[in-house]
């Protein structure tokens, strides 16, 4: 591995981690997307640019996701969208780590 990519994929692991503690402290995500959307044309053609479409996916649907649980709270089944969605970016961030660590790309899809 060339020494350009090895730092390609500490940066993409650093995403991961963010997004991971994510979970917890909601800024970290927005610093993940946003490493995401500047480091992008540096992946591009790469195998790493599968992980960085797929971390860009995950930031915006579990937004929109918790974003609808929020706004149905009051409906009553705001707290299982947001744990829907919290098992959905943790399966994401798991499946991405792992395939990272082995040096694959990841699918284009959201499971």
């Amino acid at each position: 591995m060339s020494d350009t990519e090895n730092k390609l994929k500490n940066l993409t692991l650093l995403v991961y981690v963010l997004q991971a503690v994510g979970l917890f402290i909601g800024l970290t995500w927005i610093a993940a997307v946003i490493v995401n959307y500047v480091k992008r044309d540096d992946v591009r053609d790469t195998w790493l640019e599968s992980h960085f479409n797929w971390q860009i996916k995950t930031f915006w649907v579990g937004l929109a996701g918790s974003i609808i649980g929020v706004l149905t709270m009051w409906l009553l089944v705001g707290g299982l969208i947001l744990i829907a969605v919290g098992i959905w970016a943790i399966y994401r961030i798991v499946k991405g780590w792992l395939a990272l660590n082995d040096r694959k790309p990841l699918p284009d899809t959201y499971f």
